[in-house]
Parts: structure tokens; C-alpha cells; sequence
């Protein structure tokens, strides 16, 4: 009898406590089960067997929460202001129905809308693990209730105190890697376990819920439901934890970014609408009190409009859209690789990883058992052979025997053979290519060794092996073995004896009893040993130490060794045929099964193990080269997790085992201090039998120390730390869903070597994020810059806000995507993990934008007044078209042209119309047209050379040629394109406010836009030079 569960409303150890106590404990009776008046007592005490369900958060708060970004939050209100002052342009000019003049509000908001939409989805998907976990929860339970047997009943009808039966025989084997972490399945047994603070993994009388039964029946005592389960006190795990969900890395920078940039478009807005206040506030005399002032509101509102445009310049509209695109197209390149991103930031954020917490089942290793090196004695009882054993999965065919012979298979390895072979529950099939196992994995892998020893019969060898039947594979050797020695009866594994045997009819006609367990048992129940020519000698205490020290040698490489032995002389079992045989009770006892295999026939010793993936040795090494820290964190035995920690290279052969190497209990039971102590220490560190708790602690001191930390695992018991983890990497194949579901990215090979690739990749993203959100923000400084210069110099603006808004969002989105696609340095894995703090723009690349940014409003603004001023400009007539010249101060001071006298401007031609003037004022209004179509063109040719720049950060476009990014080209042209379609289709001119340009005028654009290649080219060599002057200085 076994307990389910784990914990109670008062502190109950039921690990503790034998089957007789918590029967009294529970007040019920084995035979007969709760009667329906305490079942429904205990549920009004306990409630329902079933997991809470946790109140979601209502569709109005989440769709809140994703405008509580700063930028959404400045776009907003330019989106308010915009629409305003748009309502006021309409009600002037009498045509407020009109569509167009509100069409930079309606975009802006159009962003916005999109950006919740998304956000709403990717917050509702979030929650599932939650309820997976209830997905893993058994529908149906058999009970017994007032003395009556109930097949059926639904298990959230449980009450603590159920007596339900699961299944009955004498050993019970529970898979529960899923909850604990174990590489194998575990015997269960009643006996109780006398310490009341144990891990999950010692309360052997303990069944979990949502573990499964591999073989074996049992009756149990229910001591607790739902949330007082272990899948219970998971869930209140993954609920904490996603409370304490932190922002990526990039979103801190941004919300940073966006911060400032609050601030600065607050200063500059105000002093741009402060050097106007001339324009709009005017005293009668010089002399004039300073409260004797005329004030013209339509003036005011004006220069407000030239403000709200210099926000809408400054604001990177379309920086959200092209990061999620960017990160969108990461995760494509991810997928190619086996890494499966769920949450788009988490492409940026593995690229500043410093810590990867890797589960070792699996991941690090193969998660197939395999035999790794067998022995057995040779000519005398003082010599023993060994035999190594290549390949690491259940394909036969995957590897072999070194220097193995088939005809050298004397007597001593046949009787290995049959034993492996026949003293075996377990098989192999195949599913999609792979190999896998079905019943246990070590009887599996030793099923895969005898097809790799092959058979003695010389006639039929060559005419054996494994033949694939739809999924199951059929092995050829075993199935000979097992035709040649009939199985007639079985002898179950028990804790006691540590052995398993079977009884087989010998083609002799002789029965033969065949044994295989633990080595140390089997040898203390052997008196003589077999040699290779089959011959048997008396085991003498020098033969006994030969095998316990090969067996030593073996287990110190982390192999789990099992023993393998026969008796000939059964005595009453001599002619055992069937049930019906006299001696056949005493196989219905357990007890009598010490005696039976007693005086064996010892054979051999076979090593097995879960080996390393081939892949994992360079994995470690590349982390180790990219300052990357791994610390392996599993629910397996101590001494295994060692051994593969130090055969992968992540504990060296000079480390200090003792100092790197802890149990989950061990290290929680340090001071604070010295936890964090240890995690800072240099190399890797293993910690074994760790619990859910102990890896969420792990997780959670790393982060207070500033580690960006990614955290892999496939079972129930990994999902909380999956949560909490800044990056939770879950197992795709052998993965659980809760784990699925509670994760950033999912492995669909299980490799920690895709992690790794995934890390090279996230920081090659990073890379190209920097590259365009400079080239946006870049852009944007020249945008402001131009604002500022239209302002500060009191010409007409030469960029309305809808065209800023077009040339952010449309013109400069393609190519700031394209730069997604640059490709990665080759030294990316030789540098340290980026600081989270560090910044998106440096000084230098500061200094370095704002220098480009002046260029950019310079020359925009440059040809708006050259258009107006100028007859021609470095050869090119610009008066062709027939409009007017004016002088610069004049073009200055255009707001007083009413008082200018014989002012008569020209109508000139833009396109095929003509552009005539009723008010001669108007030409500084509806007449800059055509001077406003070229600083956009300028604007927009500008950008374009300036993405060039963008390729890379201090590499010049001699050493990084355009080319190598071809995307980048394209993009370009599609900007270009866009471009020229709103020049030169009517509609659209109309909505922008432009007109289209002549050949000699496009001339000239190219002309002003070009510079803006040399000047960055002659700063990149300025930077490269620095770079260099300080890596010497290092040097020396």
C-alpha cells in the first residue's frame, strides 16, 4: 500500500508514517474504504480534487496595459493633438468632412490599434500552462466506498483518506521524470521514510499525480487533492513566478529611449514655439508697456502645428513595427536551426544570455540507455577482458563491439547473450527514424547489445538482423535466443534482493534459472564463476576483489553496472513446466525467491549510461569561449551528474568537485552568502537532485546578481523556473506540454547545441536591431534638426507633419528591415555576453548621428530656400519652371509680405499644372509646393544613402559592400519606388501635399544627398583609428 500525494492543511509526514498509522490517521479501513458521510465531511474540509483556476485578467485591463508604454503613450498624444489641429484646418478652410486632413491621426491610431491587437493575443496565449497542468491530471480513479468497489469514479471526487487501487502485484514501478527529474523508472515500496524534510525523490512510498505506472499494482491511501498535491504546489509555483516576470532587456532600453526622448521633444518643442513668440505676440511700440501687447491666435496655432510636426519628426513611429518584424524574421532563421521561439523578445534577449541552467537528461545527454563497456573473466579466475562498446541509441546498427569477432564468441559470452536477451521485458520500435524504447531503458539497451554480439550459430548469422514491421522493429538475435531457451517463468524484481530472474527450458530439455541485477548482490549469492571456455572454477576472495574493482573502475565513469548470472541445479524446479507444476506456490511468494537464485553461476558485469549528445563537447566550448556560464541543474543521482559534467568538459579534471558539485538540499541549507558565492564562481557548476524549488531559487538569485539567465527543462517539475527564467528553453521531443507551454523557446531536437546556435543567433539579431534602430533614430535627428532650422530661421515649413509621418513609417521601414538581414560577424561566440545596461547608442555613435542628422536638415532645409532664393545651383537651372526668386530675407520674413509693396509672384508649372496665386501671400503657402516636394525627395535620398552607412557599425562600405546584404538593396528601391508612386499619382501627390519633379530636379537631389556616404565614411575612419590607438595602448 502507497500514499498519493504529498502534503495536508496540518503538517502530516504520511512519507513518514508506516501503512498501519496513517490508516488510523485517516480513520478509514483497507477493506472497506470511506463511507459517504466522511467523504462528504473531508470535502467540505478540502474541497474539490481539482487545481485552482486562477482569475485571468478581464479584456479591457489587458488591452489597457499595452498602451502603458511611454512611445504609445507620446504617440497618443500627438495623435490627439494632430487630429485637433486637423479638426481647426478643416473648419478654416471650410471642408472639416474631408478625409485627408485626417489621415495622420487615423495612422497613428491605425499603429496603435494593431500594436494592442497583438499584444492582447500574445497575453491571452501566455497563461496555457496552467492549464495543461490540468490536462496531466488522471479523468477516472477505481475506489473503494462503504465497503463497495467503484471502477469509475471521477478523480475530482477524491477526498484525502480514499483507498483507491492503481494495480497489484509484487513490485511497482513508477516513471516520474516528468516531477523529479530521474533518468529511470523507480520502485515503489511501503515502507516508510523516517525523516519528515526529505526530497521527492527519497519518499519511496509516495505515488504523484500525473506520474505514470511503467509495471505493477498497487492500493493507496489518497493524503492529498488538488492544490496540496505536488502538481498542486507546481501550479501555485508557475503562478508566482509569472508574477514576477520581468522586462527583456530591449524593452528597458527602449522605455529608456522613450523616456528621454519625452524629454528632449519637450524641451524642443517649447523652444522652437518660444523663438516664435515674436511672430504671434506684438507690441504696438518699442516703448509700449510690457502688457500692451497684441496676440494673433491664428499665428500661435501655427507655430503649435510646427511643434506638434517636430514631435511627430522626432517620434520613431515605425520603430515598434520594424522590431517586431526584425525579431519575426528571427525566429524563422531560429526555426530552420530546431529552436522554436513563443515570445518574440526572447530572440533579443538569449543574445545578452550569460547563464545557461541546463537539465542534463536529454539535453546534454541522449536520453537512450546504452551499454558502454561489458566484462567478463578470461582463461583463469585472476584475468578478466573488457569490451567496449560503440553507438548511443536503440539502433542496432549505431556503432559496435571494438575489435569483436563473432567466431570469438565462446561459451562465457553466449551464456551473456541469453541472459540479456531472455531475462528482458523490454523492446524496441521505431518512430519517424528514431529508435525507441518500449518497457525499461537498460533492458532495452541490453536487448540492442545482443543484436550487436550476434549468435554462435555460424549457419544463420549472416541471415540475421532486425527487420522494421510498420513502428515495431522486430531483433533477430534476441528472437533466436529466445526461440532456442523457452521462457516458462518469471521471478519479479524486488528491493530486497536487487535481482530480477526467469526460468527457461534449455534445448537440452533441462531448465536453467538466468539472473541479472545489482553486481553486488548478484556476487554475494554466487559461489563459483564462469570462465571463457565454460568451464567453472569456485570464486576465490581474489577472483571476488578482480570483479569489484573492474566494477569500481566502471562506476567511476558514471555507468550503471548490472550483474549476470545462471544456476543449472534447480532442484525441485528441475523440471518445472507450467503452473499447474507442484513447486509452482513457491513462486507465489516473494519471500522464497532469495533462496531459489542462491549458488549462481556468476557471468559477467554490463556498464550502461545515458551518453553525452556528440554535439555537446564543441557546445561547451563555444560557451566558454563566449563568456557564456553553464551550470547543469538535474534530478538524477549525484555521482552520475558528476561523472557526464566531467566527461563533457565542464568540470575539468583540476576542479574541485566538492566545490562546484551540490544536492538541491545541500545547497539550499548555505547562508545566502554563500550561495551567491558559489554561483559567482568561475566554471561550471552541477547541482543533483534538485527539486522545483531549489531551481526557482537558483533562478532567482542569479537574476538579484545581474545574470541574464536561460533555463532549460522538459518535466512538470521544471515549469515553474521555466517562468521565472528570463529565457525558459523547453524539450520539444520528450518535453512535458506544461513545460511547453510555460516556456520562451522550445527545442525541437532536445540539443543543447541548438541553445548554443540559438545564443549565436540572438546576438546576431541584436546586431542588426542596433544597426537599424540607429538608422532610424538617425533619421529622426535629421528630421528635427530640419524642424528646429524652419523654425529658428522663420521660413515657411518645408515638411509637413503627414510627410514626416509617411517618410517614418513607409519610406524608412524597408530598408531599417532589411538591416535585419545583415550577416553575423564570424567572431561573434569570441566575445563576451553584451552587459544588460549597456547602451543602444555610445557616445561616439551619438556624436557620430548628430553629426549626419545636421547633414540631413541642412541640406533639407538647404533646398527649400536654394528652390526659393537661387536661379540655379552647381550648374542646374532651377528657374525653368517659372517661379519667382526671392532674397533670403525676404523668404524670412514672409509673414509681413502683405505689407510688401509690387510684390506679384509668378504662377510657375509643377507637373502639368499651374500654379497660380489670387493672394500674392499665398506663394509662401500654397506656392512651396514644389520646394517642399524637394526637401522630402532630399529627405527620403538621404535616408536611403544613410542606410548604406548602416551595414556597419565601423566597417567601411570598401570592406562591407552593399552587396553582401542584398535585401538592403532591394528595400531601397521599394522605398524609392513608394516614393516616386506618391509623386506622381495625382490622389496620392494631393494627400501629401507635393508635386512631381523634372529630370534636372531629380539631379540635384541626388546631388545634396549624396555627401551623406563621405561624411559617415570619414567618421567611421575617425572611430576605426580611435578603436585601434586604445587596443594598442591595451597591448602595451
Amino acid at each position: 500500500m502507497v500514499s498519493l500525494g504529498v502534503m495536508e492543511e496540518k503538517p502530516f509526514p504520511a512519507w513518514s508514517w508506516s501503512v498501519e498509522q496513517c490508516l488510523k490517521e485517516y480513520n478509514v479501513k483497507l477493506e472497506k474504504g470511506l463511507s459517504s458521510f466522511d467523504v462528504e465531511k473531508r470535502r467540505e474540509r478540502y474541497g474539490w480534487n481539482e487545481l485552482r483556476k486562477e482569475k485571468g485578467k478581464p479584456l479591457w485591463c489587458l488591452i489597457l496595459e499595452q498602451f502603458d508604454d511611454v512611445l504609445v503613450k507620446i504617440l497618443l498624444v500627438a495623435a490627439f493633438i494632430s487630429f485637433v489641429l486637423a479638426y481647426l484646418q478643416g473648419n478654416e478652410s471650410g471642408h472639416n468632412g474631408g478625409f485627408e486632413i485626417y489621415i495622420e491621426p487615423f495612422v497613428i491610431v491605425s499603429i496603435l490599434v494593431l500594436n494592442a491587437i497583438v499584444g492582447v493575443w500574445q497575453e491571452t496565449n501566455a497563461e496555457k500552462a496552467l492549464e495543461a497542468l490540468k490536462e496531466m491530471q488522471c479523468e477516472y480513479a477505481k475506489v473503494w466506498r462503504d465497503g463497495c468497489y467503484v471502477p469509475d469514479l471521477p478523480a475530482r471526487e477524491l477526498v484525502p483518506g480514499d483507498i483507491v487501487e492503481l494495480i497489484k502485484t509484487s513490485t511497482l514501478r513508477v516513471e516520474q521524470s516528468s516531477l523529479t527529474g530521474e533518468s529511470m523508472p523507480v520502485i515503489k515500496v511501503t515502507s516508510p521514510v523516517f525523516m519528515d524534510d526529505c526530497e521527492l525523490q527519497a519518499k519511496e512510498c509516495m505515488l504523484f499525480s500525473g506520474t505514470t505506472i511503467v509495471n505493477g499494482i498497487c492500493v493507496g491511501i489518497v493524503s492529498n487533492i488538488g492544490m496540496d498535491t505536488e502538481i498542486g504546489k507546481i501550479q501555485t509555483q508557475i503562478h508566482e513566478a509569472s508574477l514576477e516576470e520581468h522586462e527583456t532587456p530591449l524593452k528597458k532600453k527602449l522605455d529608456e529611449f522613450g523616456e528621454r526622448l519625452t524629454t528632449a521633444i519637450g524641451i524642443v518643442c517649447l523652444v522652437v514655439w518660444a523663438i516664435n513668440y515674436r511672430n504671434f505676440i506684438t507690441w504696438e511700440s518699442a516703448n509700449a508697456s510690457l502688457w500692451n501687447f497684441r496676440f494673433s491666435f491664428e499665428k500661435c496655432t501655427y507655430y503649435f502645428k510646427i511643434a506638434v510636426a517636430l514631435a511627430v519628426a522626432a517620434i520613431p513611429e515605425g520603430l515598434p513595427a520594424v522590431i517586431t518584424t526584425c525579431l519575426a524574421l528571427g525566429t524563422r532563421k531560429m526555426a530552420h536551426k530546431n529552436a522554436i521561439v513563443r515570445k518574440l523578445p526572447s530572440v533579443e534577449t538569449l543574445g545578452c544570455t550569460t547563464v545557461i541552467c541546463s537539465d542534463k537528461t536529454g539535453t546534454l545527454t541522449t536520453n537512450q540507455m546504452s551499454v558502454n563497456e561489458f566484462f567478463t573473466l578470461g582463461g583463469k579466475t585472476t584475468a578478466s577482458r573488457v569490451f567496449h562498446v560503440e553507438g548511443t541509441t536503440y539502433n542496432p546498427r549505431d556503432g559496435g563491439i571494438t575489435d569483436w569477432s563473432y567466431y570469438n564468441m565462446d561459451a562465457n559470452l553466449q551464456a551473456l547473450a541469453e541472459i540479456c536477451a531472455i531475462c528482458n521485458d523490454a523492446g524496441v520500435y521505431c518512430n519517424e527514424h528514431l529508435f525507441r524504447a518500449t518497457g525499461l531503458p537498460t533492458e532495452a539497451a541490453l536487448k540492442v547489445l545482443v543484436e550487436k554480439m550476434g549468435v554462435p550459430d555460424t549457419k544463420i548469422r549472416n541471415k540475421i538482423g532486425y527487420l522494421i514491421d510498420q513502428t515495431s522493429v522486430k531483433l533477430g538475435c534476441c528472437g533466436w535466443w529466445m526461440k532456442r531457451s523457452r521462457r516458462i517463468a518469471t521471478l519479479e524484481f524486488d528491493r530486497v534482493r536487487k535481482s530480477m530472474s526467469v526460468i527457461v527450458r534449455e534445448p537440452t530439455g533441462s531448465n536453467r534459472l538466468l539472473v541479472k541485477g545489482a553486481v553486488e548482490s548478484i556476487l554475494e549469492r554466487s559461489s563459483r564463476v564462469q570462465l571463457a571456455d565454460g568451464s567453472i572454477s569456485p570464486i576465490d576472495e581474489p577472483c571476488r576483489q578482480l570483479i569489484l574493482l573492474r566494477l569500481h573502475e566502471m562506476s567511476s565513469k558514471g555507468l550503471r553496472c548490472l550483474g549476470f548470472a545462471y544456476k543449472d541445479d534447480l532442484g525441485e524446479f528441475s523440471d518445472y513446466y507450467a503452473e499447474s507444476h507442484p513447486a509452482h506456490k513457491k513462486l507465489l511468494d516473494p519471500a522464497n525467491y532469495y533462496e531459489i537464485e542462491s549458488n549462481l553461476v556468476f557471468v559477467g558485469v554490463v556498464g550502461l549510461r545515458d551518453p553525452p549528445r556528440g554535439e555537446v563537447y564543441k557546445a561547451i566550448d563555444d560557451c566558454r569561449e563566449a563568456g557564456i556560464k553553464v551550470m547543469v541543474i538535474t534530478g538524477d543521482n549525484k555521482s552520475t551528474a558528476e561523472a557526464i559534467c566531467q566527461e563533457i568538459g565542464l568540470l575539468s579534471s583540476s576542479t574541485n568537485i566538492n566545490d562546484h558539485s551540490f544536492t538541491g538540499k545541500e545547497f539550499m541549507a548555505l547562508p545566502v552568502s554563500r550561495r551567491i558565492e558559489i554561483l559567482s564562481k568561475p566554471g561550471g557548476i552541477v547541482f543533483s537532485r534538485a527539486e522545483p524549488r531549489h531551481k526557482q531559487e537558483i533562478v532567482r538569485l542569479l537574476k538579484e546578481m545581474g545574470e541574464i539567465v536561460a533555463m532549460t527543462g522538459d518535466g512538470v517539475n521544471d515549469a515553474p523556473a521555466l517562468k521565472l527564467a528570463d529565457i525558459g528553453i523547453a524539450m520539444g521531443i520528450t518535453g512535458t506540454e506544461v513545460a511547453k507551454e510555460a516556456s520562451d523557446m522550445i527545442l525541437a531536437d532536445d540539443n543543447f547545441s541548438t541553445i548554443v546556435a540559438a545564443v549565436a543567433e540572438g546576438r546576431s539579431i541584436y546586431d542588426n536591431m542596433k544597426s537599424f534602430i540607429r538608422y532610424m533614430i538617425s533619421s529622426n535627428v535629421g528630421e528635427v534638426i530640419s524642424i528646429f532650422l524652419t523654425a529658428a530661421l522663420g521660413i515657411p515649413e518645408c515638411l509637413i507633419p503627414v510627410q514626416l509621418l509617411w517618410v517614418n513609417l513607409v519610406t524608412d521601414g524597408p530598408p531599417a528591415t532589411a538591416l535585419g538581414f545583415n550577416p553575423a560577424d564570424v567572431d561573434i561566440m569570441h566575445k563576451p555576453p553584451r552587459k544588460s545596461n549597456d547602451p543602444l547608442i555610445n557616445s561616439w555613435v551619438l556624436f557620430r548621428y548628430m553629426v549626419i542628422g545636421s547633414y540631413v536638415g541642412l541640406a533639407t532645409v538647404g533646398i527649400f530656400i536654394i528652390w526659393y532664393t537661387q536661379p540655379s545651383f552647381m550648374g542646374i537651372n532651377l528657374t525653368s519652371d517659372g517661379h519667382s526668386l526671392v532674397s533670403l530675407s525676404e523668404l524670412r520674413s514672409w509673414g509681413d509680405c502683405h505689407k510688401w509693396v509690387d510684390f506679384s509672384p509668378d504662377p510657375f508649372m509643377a507637373g502639368n499644372r499651374i500654379i497660380s496665386f489670387s493672394d500674392p501671400c499665398d506663394y509662401f503657402t500654397v506656392g512651396k509646393v514644389k520646394a517642399m516636394t524637394l526637401s522630402l525627395s532630399v529627405l527620403v535620398a538621404i535616408e536611403m544613402f544613410n542606410s548604406l552607412n548602416a551595414l556597419s557599425e565601423d566597417n567601411s562600405l570598401v570592406r562591407m559592400p552593399p552587396w553582401r546584404n542584398p535585401w538592403l538593396l532591394v528595400a531601397m528601391m521599394i522605398s524609392f519606388g513608394l516614393h516616386i508612386l506618391i509623386l506622381y499619382v495625382p490622389f496620392l501627390a494631393t494627400v501629401f501635399g507635393i508635386v512631381p519633379l523634372s529630370l534636372n530636379e531629380w539631379f540635384l537631389v541626388i546631388l545634396v544627398s549624396f555627401p551623406v556616404i563621405l561624411i559617415d565614411e570619414v567618421l567611421k575612419y575617425v572611430g576605426r583609428r580611435h578603436h585601434w590607438r586604445n587596443h594598442k595602448h591595451k597591448i602595451a
